[in-house]
């Protein structure tokens, strides 16, 4: 029996331009599968990301995994899709109705799907006969299952059969065993769509050239090995969801990389008992002279405030990563969001800013990994690494990372020699105007280099202190430092295409904001874009504000944090500011945009 396929679009073909949707249950090692499948496409030349949508439990919930291909090379993602491939019974219904007119629809068939509508390209595919046909051993068949479909999409969608072979072999590592049998499965999947579905025009891959020279990799690992090139030396975490892949993967680089001439590891990663404990390493010791970090998300932050606030004011390096996920409480702890800028900002109680970095993409979650220490050290201060889900656990496209030129920057740092020069040092005084001032490191031989470190008042010779203006005088530096600091942070990254009104967004929001900017623009509407990097905000920021009508502020929370961080910092301007807000857990998409703005502008 042969299951015919639409063999004609109103749009035309899709050729390299589409975007596929799976729908699998946790802990049935559709994870490989996915992969595979998106990275054929990647070897094939095209522009490819992908986003897996996965619950909190360990297994038996449903998941989603979506591959958005783009010969345009845009990467978010879409809130359409073209393909869908359907595999779990309990979601496969609710994800028929939800479905785009149009969309292909590959399901298992016993689900029998086929008359829910009749605006659907429905492909029953027998893959429990194809499965068993093709895979020898029976307790095999549930891990390469998933595989069938990959052979079906491929045929579907011309993919190259050399590139599936391919992407198997370095999804599995050269495993002999596991890349026969996927192979074999793949192949059998393939086999039987050739015979019986007839050719289809409407979705097409076809070999580019939009991929040479580019790598695939998520920004977790991206930002570990930023933290290794750099020096790390203690690390002190705390497993959370979804920043725990930054350590796994800093463990791996580290024993591989990091090893002295008798092989043991110069990294010392501890597991502490909890995230406050994990602050607490953190600064002890960058208070010793170690380069030091952890890795957390939002709930992790809240419980190290008390700790990131004594770093602040006893003026102690230290790095802190925050893998954004929604909140508040657990929240959603596999969805993403840009829900802590705010606790970042002003982590602490009291009268507290801090320094953070706000990569949006692959190189930048390696190259700000990097920066990050050196920042930490010259400022002697926490620095905030502020990524999310999205940027942190998906699959993003990126050339290929350059290793950072020039030395480490220890910062002001007084060795023996200095200290006998030195005639007036006092550890909190601020010599050179800059607001930084000198440290020493424990054990600096001479014995003039000894002071208090102090979470309790002192002033600028680390001398106990309840005198109001010298307080005073110390949190006033304190901000001034932040002032230096708009010198040494990233400057934002602007895409202009000569509007008096513009869009300003950070981090992952990225790749949808430059679609919806060109989108905006084929239909008359122009938008200057400006992307963050840091805070605090640098002089560019300033011009941007100064010079734009309007500014539509994207970002992916609810209460608008960041555009109550420019209201706050540029009052006079405030009104110029409109907030185009995305909360719902999914990463942003560039029509959500194109709406926020439009619905302002009517």
């Amino acid at each position: 029996m042969s299951t015919a396929l639409a063999t004609a679009s109103s749009q035309g073909t899709k050729v390299n331009d589409f975007s596929i949707q799976v729908a699998t249950v946790n802990g049935s090692g559709s994870q490989t599968a996915n992969n595979v499948l998106m990275r054929s496409i990647f070897r094939m030349g095209v522009p490819v990301s992908g986003k897996n949508l996965f619950p909190s439990n360990i297994a038996g919930l449903p998941t989603w995994f979506t591959i958005r291909a783009s010969g345009q090379g845009y990467v978010a993602r879409k809130a359409e899709n073209d393909l869908l491939i359907l595999m779990n019974p309990e979601t496969a219904r609710e994800d028929v109705a939800s479905a785009t007119p149009g969309c292909f629809v590959i399901y298992d068939e016993p689900l029998k799907l086929d008359g829910l509508r009749d605006d659907l390209t429905f492909v029953p595919v027998p893959f429990q006969q194809l499965v068993t046909a093709s895979c020898p051993e029976p307790k095999l068949h549930k891990l390469v299952k998933n595989m069938i479909y990959v052979g079906v999409a491929a045929q579907i969608l011309s993919i190259d059969m050399e590139a599936v072979k391919a992407a198997i072999a370095a999804q599995l590592g050269g495993k002999a065993k596991a890349i026969e049998l996927n192979q074999g499965a793949v192949a059998a999947g393939y086999d039987w769509a050739a015979a019986n579905l007839k050719p289809q025009d409407k979705l097409k891959v076809v070999h580019a050239d939009g991929t040479k020279g580019k790598i695939m990799i998520e920004g977790n690992a991206a930002t570990a090995m930023g933290a290794m090139f750099a020096g790390v030396q203690v690390v002190g975490w705390y497993p959370i969801t979804p920043s725990s892949s930054v350590v796994e993967n800093l463990i791996e680089l580290s024993e591989e990389h990091r090893l002295d001439a008798e092989g043991r590891n110069t990294v010392a990663i501890v597991q502490m008992e909890d995230e406050l404990a994990s602050a607490g390493l953190v600064f002890g010791a960058g208070w010793a002279g170690a380069r030091s970090m952890t890795a957390t998300s939002g709930p992790g932050i809240s419980l190290m405030s008390e700790f990131i606030g004594l770093g602040y004011f006893a003026e102690i390096p230290g790095v802190f990563v925050n893998v954004q996920r929604t909140g508040p409480s657990t929240g959603m702890p596999t969805r993403t969001m840009q829900g802590d800028i705010e606790i970042c900002a002003k982590c602490s109680h009291g009268d507290t800013l801090h320094i953070c970095l706000l990569p949006g993409t692959m190189e930048e979650c390696f190259r700000f990994g990097y920066d990050a220490f050196d920042l930490a050290e010259r400022f002697q201060t926490p620095i905030f690494l502020v990524t999310d889900l999205d940027l942190g656990m998906q699959s993003w496209m990126s050339d290929p990372f350059t290793y950072p030129e020039g030395k480490l920057d220890r910062g002001k740092v007084l060795g023996e020699k200095e200290l006998k020069e030195m005639k007036d040092w006092g550890r909190y005084k601020d010599v050179d105007g800059d607001a930084i001032p000198y440290r020493t490191l424990p054990g600096t031989p001479g014995g003039k280099g000894a002071y208090f470190t102090r979470g309790s008042g002192h002033n600028d010779k680390a001398l106990y202190t309840e005198k109001g203006p010298e307080y005073m005088a110390i949190v006033d530096r304190l901000r001034k430092k932040i002032e230096t600091a708009k010198s040494f942070v990233p400057k934002p990254v602007s895409r202009d295409l000569g509007s008096e009104n513009g869009i300003l967004a950070f981090g992952s929001s990225d790749p949808a904001i430059k679609e919806a900017q060109d989108l905006l623009a084929a239909s008359g509407k122009k938008f200057d874009y400006l992307r963050l990097r840091a805070l605090p905000f640098t002089a560019e920021v300033d011009a941007f504000v100064a010079a734009k009508k309007v500014i539509h502020v994207v970002e992916q929370n609810r209460d608008g944090q960041m555009a109550a961080l420019l209201k706050e910092f540029y009052p006079v301007h405030a009104a110029k500011f409109h907030s185009v807000l995305h909360y719902d857990g999914l990463a942003l998409d560039a029509q959500s945009v194109v709406d926020g703005i439009n619905g302002f502008e009517k």
